[in-house]
């Protein structure tokens, strides 16, 4: 499973930004690791410069083999509660789908 990291002018997209959304990623969604071929998570400072709660906003998509990509997003106050939120927000989204499909198999 590739993970990508993509953050905006106002997040400097440093190894340490990296590090943190991998982890995230890998904490939520790890179980899932054989059926994802790609994880992307996108970082935005709402508010750009200026400072208000709430101002990270977190999106991860998820690519699932065979099946269509899935995303969740969470904003908050900093970077690391925004991967939580949106990793916990698609590990639910994924669960139910996987159910779905293996329902049928």
């Amino acid at each position: 499973m590739q993970i990508q990291v993509n953050t905006d002018n106002f997040i400097h997209g440093d190894e340490r930004v990296a590090e943190v959304a991998e982890a995230a990623v890998r904490s939520d969604l790890g179980h899932f690791e054989e059926r994802l071929t790609r994880i992307e998570v996108h970082l935005k400072d709402q508010n750009a410069d200026k400072h208000g709660p709430e101002h990270i906003r977190c999106t991860i998509e998820a690519r699932p083999r065979g099946m269509d990509p899935l995303a969740a997003h969470h904003d908050a106050a900093d970077i690391r509660a925004a991967l939580k939120g949106a990793a916990k927000k698609l590990r639910a989204r994924l669960s139910s789908e996987f159910d779905k499909q293996d329902a049928h198999h």
